[in-house]
């Protein structure tokens, strides 16, 4: 009887679908693995620059390689964003545990999360805090630091990272909008206060600094002073 037929097929159904949707789940989560490798050429769009051109907001993003950006702002984000950039393979473990013993809970913690990591989140993942996000974080930077040169991790970086108000995205874009001047062309001080700007770029405004941000902008130029080696991998690296 067909009737009989479709109660007895519908569970086989069940297991069918279950499957296609774990294999469905699988691709979405090895997908970034297999695209990281490609990464080595090319010209990066984040997640979020994605999602505000699909949505019809505006991006403004000029993608210049790291040979065109002042080596004063490679100095200076790095001492700003991740110190031990040149010796760490992604994930800075040493800074995550004192990040963690820091905080009163994931929402509080502060620090921890390399150049590597945030290159992880912009090109693959979402903004926010959440444990799923970082779950998927850790392993995929791993990936990129084993594929990829810190070189071009930084390059990335620079060219991915949400620099401003409006959709202003990448080193380039930033600065021709705060100082009329290509990347190339900045001074100590105008990248420190790039390099301040980053962790609140919608909040903080590099053309017209107020009394903080051009604080934290001279501790940032002292900090470059004194540790030129911290971006001793990338110049290094052809």
């Amino acid at each position: 009887m067909p009737g009989l037929a479709n109660v007895r097929g519908s569970p086989r159904r069940k297991p069918r679908l279950l499957r296609a949707v774990l294999l469905a789940v699988l691709a979405v989560l090895l997908a970034p693995y297999v695209i990281t490798p490609f990464y080595t050429y090319g010209e990066p769009v984040s997640t979020l620059m994605l999602w505000r051109r699909l949505t019809g907001r505006p991006v403004e993003r000029v993608y210049v390689p790291l040979s065109k950006v002042s080596p004063a702002l490679t100095l200076t984000v790095l001492t700003a964003e991740d110190a031990r950039f040149c010796d760490h393979y992604g994930v800075d473990f040493t800074e995550l545990g004192n990040a963690i013993a820091d905080a009163d809970g994931l929402e509080d913690m502060r620090g921890g999360s390399t150049i590597t990591q945030q290159v992880a989140k912009n090109l693959f993942l979402w903004p926010g805090r959440s444990l799923v996000r970082k779950a998927l974080e850790f392993p995929l930077a791993l990936w990129i630091d084993a594929v990829l040169s810190k070189r071009r991790i930084l390059e990335i970086y620079l060219n991915v990272a949400e620099w401003g108000p409006g959709g202003i995205f990448g080193a380039e874009a930033s600065s021709r909008r705060a100082f009329g001047k290509s990347a190339q062309q900045l001074t100590s001080y105008e990248a420190a206060l790039l390099a301040a700007t980053l962790p609140n770029p919608g909040d903080r405004n590099p053309r017209t600094p107020g009394p903080g941000l051009r604080r934290l902008a001279g501790l940032y130029v002292a900090r470059a002073g004194k540790a030129p080696q911290v971006n001793d991998c990338v110049r290094r690296t052809p």
